[in-house]
């Protein structure tokens, strides 16, 4: 008579399978992780700009088409970035994990794939505008290091053993031991290298201390009408942690002010240089504007008004002196972003400055520090540039902006819109009376007029705070005295200084901006 099979013998059959995968798949995240942390030591040394993780993700923004970008921004609002470093770290990783595999069962292929992957990372160094040679070390240190790791690890994977001997032997214990060690300099190394950057960042607090020049030009004073008292509407002026980021910099740029210098370039007579002290002694001039991006869909929250101190670039431009035929000023990033703005928004008399302060402060790091454009009227994609150090005069017809190229289109106008605040989307309200309020903007033309329409009921006129200027959104509200209980729509549209009504047409934000009339839902109790 046969003897029953033992209930554990399946277990046994499937451990072998599973320690095959695991403990390959284990070196090689050991290897990426001590590859990738000594990558990242490097950068902060010698490279800040070259993190192997921060170029690559710069590469991917890079080459996204503008369909992907905009819906990871509607996804995700400023949020992006934090999503597509997330995102990198978790590929690398599912890739470290195959590398292992490979390596362990079809030698050289692993660290085939690890070379592979650090080329990428090169690749991504070394194509961006500022790039140096330096900025090639932490992508080969990433790629060395983790080939040499994965080579080692797997090189010591225990051998398999029969039954009799399945408790854990040298072989396993040491394997265990070296890929410890391996994951451990790599944390250390990533710890070190953002020790490094908290110390770039103790440096940055030197900001704090510049005492912004008081401005020769001030603006009149802002109205006592223009903010009106509704609970929940949008500040008038949007304070400094809570304005919207949206740029193509993973990283913010550190720039020392001692250092930093804007040159003028391309068709103009003479070219001139300017330093950080010869722009603060500069009369500079007061201003209040609405920024807006792009990416803004109808109803959202990509866009801020803010008080900058900055000086007028069309001074400077005259300094220079454009040649015949320039029509387009191209603007550079220190990170290598470049913007393609009409040069008659920047000489036609509106407050297009190069802004050094913002609200009384002096402009925060990832808002441009030291530097940045303002310019009413425009999309930031087309005129916003922060961290600036070049403007080159030149012809659209000869050069692009970054986002031309990537589907966008070469002038970027700030379209009429109008949104509701209060009430939020899908909240409920008592029956009776309800204000109904939020804010409208037409930057550099005006608003003159918000209307809100109720369910599918005539179009009734709100009241409007008074105006700042033709180049700042305007708080509105109505009062809705007969709301019944009910669900109901509500909508609101705009009118310009020009006669404008806002369209209901609607149209996504590519190439040029977001159309359509902002619409929420509210119920009322009875």
């Amino acid at each position: 008579m046969a003897s029953p099979v033992p209930l554990s013998t399946p277990t046994r059959q499937r451990a072998p399978v599973a320690r095959r995968v695991w403990r390959p798949a284990a070196a090689g995240l050991a290897a990426a992780l001590g590859g990738l942390g000594l990558a990242e030591l490097t950068a902060a040394w010698i490279a800040p700009g070259a993190s192997p993780v921060l170029t690559v993700g710069a590469l991917v923004i890079d080459i996204v088409p503008a369909a992907v970008k905009e819906l990871v921004i509607g996804l995700f609002g400023t949020a992006d970035k934090i999503v597509l470093i997330v995102t990198i770290v978790l590929v690398l990783l599912l890739l470290a994990a195959l590398a292992g595999i490979l390596e362990s069962r079809r030698p050289p292929f692993g660290r085939l794939l690890v070379v592979l992957i650090g080329a990428i990372a090169l690749f991504a160094a070394l194509s961006r505008s500022s790039a140096s040679t330096l900025d090639a070390v932490p992508a080969v240190v990433a790629m060395g290091a983790a080939a040499i790791a994965l080579t080692f690890l797997t090189t010591r994977l225990p051998r398999p053993q029969p039954p009799a001997e399945a408790a854990p032997g040298p072989d396993r214990r040491r394997f265990l031991v070296y890929t410890g060690i391996t994951a451990g300099i790599g944390l250390l190394a990533l710890a070190g290298g953002q020790l490094s950057a908290a110390a770039t960042r103790a440096a940055d607090a030197a900001r704090a201390l510049f005492t912004l020049p008081a401005a020769s030009v001030r603006q009149a004073a802002i109205p006592a009408g223009a903010s009106l008292d509704v609970a929940g509407i949008t500040p008038l002026i949007t304070p400094n942690a809570d304005f919207y980021r949206i740029d193509t910099a993973l990283s913010v740029p550190r720039i020392d002010p001692t250092t930093w210098r804007l040159k003028i370039t391309g068709m103009v007579e003479n070219e001139i240089e300017i330093d950080f002290a010869e722009l603060l002694a500069l009369p500079l001039e007061e201003s209040t504007t609405t920024l807006a991006c792009v990416s803004n869909y109808v109803g959202g929250d990509l866009i801020g008004n803010a008080t900058w101190l900055g000086y007028p670039i069309r001074k400077l431009l005259a300094r220079a002196g454009p040649t015949s035929g320039a029509d387009m000023v191209l603007s550079t990033s220190q990170d290598g972003f470049t913007a393609g703005t009409p040069i008659e928004a920047l000489t036609d008399g509106r407050n297009a400055i190069l802004a050094v302060g913002m609200n009384g402060e002096p402009l925060p790091l990832e808002h441009g520090y030291p530097v940045r454009m303002v310019v009413p009227g425009l999309y930031g994609y087309v005129s916003a540039t922060k961290w600036v150090v070049e403007l080159k005069l030149t012809r659209f017809d000869q050069e692009q902006g970054y986002w031309t190229p990537r589907g966008w289109s070469e002038l970027g106008p700030v379209k009429l819109s109008s949104r509701i605040d209060v009430p939020r989307q899908g909240t409920s309200v008592p029956a009776g009376s309800v204000v109904i309020a939020g804010v409208a903007w037409s930057q550099h033309v005006g608003v003159s007029a918000v209307a809100v329409q109720i369910d599918d009921g005539p179009w009734r006129d709100a009241t409007l705070a008074d105006a700042i200027s033709v180049d700042t959104w305007r708080q509105w509200a109505y009062t809705w005295n007969d709301a019944s209980a009910g669900d109901h729509r509500l909508k609101v549209r705009a009118t310009d200084a020009a006669g404008l009504v806002q369209t209901s047409a609607t149209a996504d934000v590519a190439p040029n901006g977001a159309t359509g009339l902002h619409e929420i839902s509210v119920s009322v109790s009875g």
